[in-house]
């Protein structure tokens, strides 16, 4: 089941934090687009749903040392 998202993320402020975000979520199973705004501090993924869940986004991305805030379907 595709389904899509938005985090907000706080601490990212370069391309390193981009490139290490994106990294991060693409190497979970199912995901299957990455989108990261600095201006907006967001994350935009769109992934398959039986293979992946939201939780497991986020924790990709707290494990490289950012902060996701809020979620929103």
């Amino acid at each position: 089941m595709k389904e899509q998202i938005n985090l907000q993320v706080s601490g990212m402020s370069c391309q390193h934090c981009v490139k290490s975000v994106e990294e991060s979520v693409m190497a979970l199973p199912g995901i299957e687009k990455v989108e990261v705004s600095l201006e907006n501090n967001s994350v935009d993924v769109a992934y398959d749903a039986s293979a992946v869940d939201v939780n497991q986004i986020a924790e990709a991305i707290e494990d490289q040392g950012y902060d996701v805030a809020t979620l929103s379907e």
